[in-house]
């Protein structure tokens, strides 16, 4: 049967974050060597970012009487809060991103509401706290309270496939299931400074943001784009287990990423990819480039820049990676969310186009998906149809499955390309991503 995502909404705190501002606060930092300020240049510099947000409204230039936790803006100093404090941030923060996220996509998904939802997926790996964020949504959504609940934690920036995997596995066994899947990451919540290398290219690139989608295989009307779920797979590459880990220090997560990451990639793509296409014989002669779109995770510049040579792509077919990772910079798991909506606001009308995607974490992990945006009657915007990338004359239309909906007579995505910011901040005020992530050498700062 056919399993669509018949919206997919985005959300980001309100406190908007400018790159070049960031690096001269982190470069301002009392306990910075010669060779850490070297890196935080290079790092901040290289990294394709030009804003991200952050939920900390500490970096926001509002005045406020509250005692600050993360940063002093009078003395343009990170401090150093616990773990404990960081996560309390974290629930409350988190809650209100949940909730906002995936309320709009409810409202965005045509011919749906909160009584048809059978089951709730929640994703993070940024914080921890129960009843936990698929207790708040069902509350707070006026769910049954028999719906099904599950939480993906931990597993790092590839965790949006696995849950729109096991959405697809819930609704190809039951076809009136929906499932509610919600991805939340509050990165810079584990900001802290440092002259190590991992956690100097962490903050140059992590950010926070959410997403949501409704999953189907109900057959309903529908006047906005589709996202078909095809394929998922999930590969180990052979070596990497200790170039990547995401653990829980004292103040703060932590993230090891070793300068190798991107290189291991490089070698292994193409072997990550065979068994996910080797699921479409339709694809079997295919070449990369000739399948229209790819929604990569942005983990930095330098892993886009290794896909999009060892694949032969087109650049254009980077782009939505691309943008996402300059106004938005790395969200973890939400990232590849926010290039899948991306990829959808530029359907064509009526069309089925292939879309392949891929994220990387932990293990070192890819996992891969195989999808198909099935174009509205009308494009969604103007711009996002003059913007969609040409197809190819050897490209490949993805085949009607059994049961599918005519092109066009199915959803997704909402109607709002942006989410919601943004309070600007001062020059000197800041946060930054996240756990660490590694390697700096000049021009390449990446993670996963």
């Amino acid at each position: 049967m056919t399993v669509t995502v018949r919206s997919l909404e985005i959300a980001v705190p309100s406190t908007e974050l400018s790159q070049e501002e960031l690096r001269d606060v982190f470069l301002a930092q009392d306990d910075l060597s010669r060779l850490g300020s070297r890196l935080v240049s290079t790092s901040f510099d290289s990294s394709g970012i030009e804003r991200r947000y952050s939920a900390l409204d500490e970096w926001d230039p509002a005045p406020t009487d509250e005692e600050p936790l993360f940063f002093d803006r009078e003395t343009g100093q990170f401090l150093n809060p616990t773990t404990g404090t960081r996560n309390q941030v974290y629930a409350r923060e988190a809650t209100e991103l949940y909730i906002r996220s995936a309320t709009e996509a409810l409202a965005a998904a045509e011919g749906l509401g909160a009584a048809d939802v059978t089951h709730v997926i929640t994703v993070s790996c940024t914080g921890f706290f129960a009843p936990g964020p698929d207790y708040r949504i069902v509350r707070a959504l006026d769910l049954d309270p028999s719906v099904e609940r599950y939480h993906l934690g931990f597993m790092g920036c590839y965790a949006a496939f696995p849950a729109l995997r096991q959405a697809q596995t819930i609704c190809q066994a039951d076809p009136e299931a929906v499932v509610l899947v919600v991805s939340v990451e509050l990165c810079t919540l584990h900001v802290r400074t440092s002259n190590d290398p991992d956690t100097i290219v962490g903050s140059s690139l992590f950010a926070d943001g959410a997403a949501a989608a409704v999953v189907t295989g109900r057959d309903l009307p529908a006047s906005t784009p589709l996202l078909q779920l095809d394929h998922f797979e999930t590969v180990l590459t052979p070596v990497g287990e200790d170039a990547m880990a995401w653990s829980i220090g004292d103040n703060g997560f932590e993230m090891v990423l070793g300068t190798y990451v991107p290189h291991i990639i490089d070698e292994h793509i193409v072997g990550a990819l065979a068994p996910l296409l080797d699921r479409d014989p339709s694809l079997a002669e295919t070449a990369y480039h000739e399948i229209e779109h790819w929604a990569i995770h942005p983990g930095g510049r330098s892993i886009l820049d290794k896909v999009e040579a060892k694949l032969e792509l087109d650049e254009q077919q980077l782009v939505p990676a691309r943008q996402t990772l300059r106004d938005y910079g790395n969200m973890s798991s939400v990232t590849v969310m926010f290039v899948l909506r991306d990829i959808l606001d530029r359907a064509r009308p009526g069309a089925r186009e292939r879309v392949c995607g891929m994220a990387f974490g932990p293990g070192l992990t890819v996992e891969t998906g195989l999808m198909t945006t099935i174009g509205a009657p009308t494009a969604r915007s103007e711009l996002a149809a003059a913007s969609a990338p040409e197809t190819s004359a050897g490209s490949t239309s993805a085949p009607e499955p059994a049961g599918s909906m005519p092109a066009g007579s199915v959803p997704a995505g909402s109607a709002s390309a942006d989410p919601a910011p943004v309070s600007s901040m001062p020059a000197g005020s800041t946060s930054a991503g996240s756990a660490s992530a590694g390697p700096t050498s000049a021009g390449s700062a990446s993670a996963p």
